[in-house]
């Protein structure tokens, strides 16, 4: 059960596409138990190609072998005896494919901590936290793949504590620290030109115009798309709670800006991955605050918030 961001559409299974390309990730939802849903295995491909079959060497002494099912797929074969499984500091047993897929999932919907979602009773996940070093050792990660879990890993670790982005005209990596300022300052090009050089942070152009500003430049066709995209999707219904039959599909998450679909199934709450702040899909409040009067399965008592015509700034502490 899961809450898919929206994004470029392929690098997970969803139920309803969206028509900006940007950046996909994925939150926890609920079960009708109440207990936070296992994500589910998804097999891919590596770097855009078919991955050769990994194996353990059961020659490998730094490696703790043991002959029982693979507790991050379950549909694999508890009697293939050619496929070896190891055993993570957690307790439980992988193949070196599945690791990877999980890990590599896990990059794709912008976690770079990798936590174990083998269940451990009824719907509870283990969510003991694995290092990248183990990760890397027990995935059998191939240089190729090394060099793409760490640069993700990075690229992710960076957005999440500051706004980053290139600039136009030289490629250097700038931060944005006014994250309700569109004007940006690039210190090398100004330092290059000997005067101030500063380019819009949504359409990636040479400001133009009064500055500073938060909702666009004076370049011609400088728009929000993720503001227009709010404003004009589609609506919903969560079939598993009760009264939401028409909803907005997506949503900006109210603490940091993320955007996100929810896949209809499970309950109204969801956890952005980005912010790690749960919040109600439904009436867009904090879920202790939208708990207050309703439940998770049950409609929200101020009823279902309108599309919302603004993207909230990230105030980071």
């Amino acid at each position: 059960m899961d809450i898919i961001f929206s994004g470029v559409i392929g690098l997970r299974c969803v139920e309803a596409s969206c028509p900006v390309t940007v950046p996909v990730v994925r939150a926890r939802t609920r079960d009708s138990t109440d207990n936070m849903c296992p994500n589910r295995i998804i097999k891919i491909s590596i770097l855009g190609q078919e991955q050769m079959e990994k194996k353990y060497n059961p020659l490998d002494s730094t490696l703790k072998i043991v002959k029982r099912k693979d507790d991050l797929d379950p549909m694999c074969d508890d009697d293939d005896e050619d496929c070896l499984r190891a055993e993570m500091s957690c307790g439980h047993a992988v193949t070196p494919d599945s690791l990877t897929q999980w890990c590599r999932s896990q990059l794709e919907e912008g976690n770079y901590k990798f936590r174990c979602p083998a269940v451990v009773e009824g719907t509870t996940q283990c969510n003991k936290l694995w290092s990248y070093q183990e990760v890397r050792r027990l995935a059998d990660l191939s240089v190729e793949e090394m060099e793409h879990f760490e640069e993700t890993m990075a690229r992710l670790a960076a957005a999440q504590y500051c706004e980053i982005q290139p600039c136009p005209k030289c490629k250097t990596s700038v931060e944005r620290k006014d994250l309700s300022n569109l004007c940006a300052r690039c210190p090398i090009c100004t330092a290059d030109q000997k005067t101030t050089y500063q380019f819009c942070w949504q359409c990636q152009r040479q400001w133009k115009g009064p500055g500073p500003r938060s909702d666009r430049c004076d370049n011609d066709g400088c728009i929000n798309h993720d503001l227009e995209l709010l404003k004009n999707c589609k609506t919903t219904a969560l079939p598993q709670v009760r009264g939401v039959d028409s909803c907005p599909s997506i949503r900006a998450c109210p603490t940091c800006g993320q955007r996100a679909e929810h896949d209809k199934t499970g309950c109204k709450n969801i956890i952005c991955p980005r912010c790690q702040v749960e919040f109600c899909f439904v009436c867009l409040k904090l879920t202790p605050e939208c708990l207050k009067t309703s439940s998770y399965f049950i409609a929200c008592s101020d009823g279902v918030a309108p599309r919302q015509t603004s993207i909230p700034v990230w105030r980071r502490n």
